[in-house]
């Protein structure tokens, strides 16, 4: 069952993904739109724009049995061996290749479908399309969520009230974040270390996790790649990231909730976790690969526009109020100007060996909530501490 999206809300939208977000199309993109057959809506409103602009759109229709489009879906994970997960057609890769942009509308018709899968198939098949997620990540892409009744379900709301969040985040003009996020991003642009003060309810201890941020490229979101949006973020120095942290909001993760997670690491990686909720899917994350027991974000939510803390990643990372660090791969933004250039490349291959930036199939965001009655005490930039005015993060003065 599709939602009730009226035919000017998902103009707006779709219009603000291809004009604003990817700074509008030219007639010889080729611009691939990944998505399950229920956005199809939403796909359909970017189609008709992209065709008009005189460009190709490349229409990715997902199987309902697979997260996010990746290579396999539940089958493979479930029955396969792992020298057939890694058989990708060549085609798939040509297909990558050959768009010039990237939009992926997540949003599943039947979560529960891949869900609960099994840990070595579903590492298999992460290891698998790491190829296709850096080809993607390489051009100018974007991530934006479809309301459908099964992610409704998991959040345990009504179809449409889940539409109803969704679609007023999406049709809000985001350059109105630009202000919101203006003095987060001097600071941080100017800030060495960063200490993050959290309260775990189970022992009743204040855990304190630090990381470095020196020289790093602070990044405003403010629509260009996800959307809705609203955060500020780097990515640490991974071998610097020590101590512990508590993150109570739930999030999902290949249809399964995970939820009130603590972390401890020593010199740069995770050597205990535990999980309230879902511990198995976290430790099917954190056991990928090398980099995924390594950090590759902090940032902060800056959205406090957002009417509830969603579970899905793309709503929860962006409540105003809330911090979130990510489990595996860093941005290689955060560390050169030009992650493409040779300058950038050979510095980035220096800061790998070094574990500075960490390479990993993950990049999962998991989210402390620092508004009353969180688990979040004090997040410090250096020595200021900042404070909440109407759940969003500012500045003391």
């Amino acid at each position: 069952m599709h939602p009730a999206i009226s035919a000017r809300d998902l103009n707006t939208w779709a219009g603000y993904l291809l004009d604003y977000s990817l700074d509008g199309i030219e007639p010889d993109d080729v611009v691939m739109v990944k998505g399950e057959p229920i956005t199809w809506p939403l796909m359909a409103a970017l189609q008709d724009k992209i065709v008009t602009a005189g460009a190709v759109a490349d229409l990715c229709l997902v199987p309902p049995d697979n997260d996010r489009g990746r290579v396999w879906g539940a089958a493979m994970a479930r029955f396969g061996a792992p020298d057939q997960i890694a058989r990708v057609p060549e085609w798939h890769r040509r297909r990558y290749e050959a768009m010039t942009k990237y939009i992926e509308i997540l949003g599943a018709e039947r979560p529960d479908l891949y869900a609960n899968l099994p840990e070595a198939g579903i590492k298999a098949i992460v290891r698998a399309d790491e190829p296709f997620k850096n080809i993607r990540l390489a051009k100018p892409w974007l991530l934006t969520l479809f309301p459908t009744q099964g992610f409704a379900d998991l959040e345990g709301l009504t179809l449409e009230e889940y539409t109803r969040v969704i679609v007023r985040a999406s049709v809000t003009d985001p350059r109105l974040l630009e202000a919101v996020e203006e003095d987060i991003y001097r600071l941080m642009s100017q800030t060495r270390h960063v200490r993050i003060l959290t309260a775990c309810p189970r022992t009743g201890r204040t855990l304190e996790l630090g990381m470095s941020i020196a020289g790093q490229r602070i990044i405003k979101c403010t629509g260009k790649r996800n959307f809705p949006d609203g955060e500020v973020y780097t990515s640490p120095d991974a071998n610097s990231v020590a101590g512990e942290i508590y993150l109570d909001l739930p999030v999902l993760y290949s249809g399964a909730t995970i939820r009130g997670i603590y972390l401890r690491l020593e010199a740069g990686r995770i050597c205990e976790y535990a999980a309230e909720e879902g511990l198995e899917t976290l430790r099917g994350i954190i056991e990928t690969d090398d980099g995924s027991h390594r950090l590759g974000e902090v940032a902060l939510g800056m959205n406090n526009g957002l009417e509830r803390a969603l579970k899905h990643p793309l709503f929860v990372e962006k409540v105003g109020g809330t911090l979130h660090i990510a489990i595996g791969s860093s941005y290689k933004q955060s560390y050169v100007d030009d992650p493409d250039s040779p300058e950038g490349k050979a510095r980035l291959e220096e800061l790998s060996r070094q574990g500075a930036c960490n390479t990993s199939a993950q990049h999962v965001d998991i989210v402390a909530d620092f508004r009353p009655g969180g688990a979040g005490q004090a997040v410090w930039l250096d020595d200021v501490r900042l404070e909440l005015e109407d759940n969003l993060w500012v500045v003391p003065r």
